[in-house]
């Protein structure tokens, strides 16, 4: 059985997390060239009563599907070419509740041969307020033969 135990003083607690090493994001404004909205469910709610880190990151992934879907751009083509996630950072801002709308911008940035970064802002939709950072890299990889690829100059022109 694993057991984990942390050790902290509470009323220390805002000072002790300000001086641990924390991801830091920040996006120009004109990166972002899609959003979609979704609401917080039921469902996405874990046991502290507000939006679960893992259902911000389906939500996260959904949000970068439907961009692809608006660009017309396939997740993968019929020669086994595709996008791969490759890594993710989120810097969570504020909590978020049931049944809460979401608006999820996105957008590419910090392209190199091979990919680049999915970037997201989500702030709630009725105030504005932000709740998550995010960025997801990706690079095109061929599925049929395993490996990383170059990626296709239609990508690049279209967003670099």
């Amino acid at each position: 059985m694993l057991k984990s135990i942390i050790h902290c003083r509470t009323q220390n607690f805002a000072t002790q997390v300000s001086e641990v090493a924390r991801i830091k994001l920040s996006f120009p404004d004109d990166v972002f060239c899609f959003e979609t909205l979704m609401q917080v469910r039921t469902t996405d709610i874990n046991g502290a009563n507000h939006l679960g880190n893992d259902a911000l990151v389906s939500m996260l992934s959904e949000a970068r599907a439907q961009f692809l879907i608006g660009y017309d751009i396939p997740e993968s083509d019929s020669g086994g070419k595709g996008i791969i996630v490759t890594d993710l950072a989120t810097m969570y801002q504020s909590e978020s509740f049931f049944p809460e709308m979401l608006r999820f911008e996105v957008g590419v940035m910090d392209f190199n041969k091979y990919g680049g970064d999915f970037v997201f802002r989500v702030t709630k939709l009725e105030s504005g307020q932000p709740v998550a950072l995010a960025k997801y890299g990706f690079v095109f990889f061929d599925y049929l033969q395993k490996k990383v690829v170059p990626m296709p100059e239609s990508f690049r022109s279209r967003f670099a």
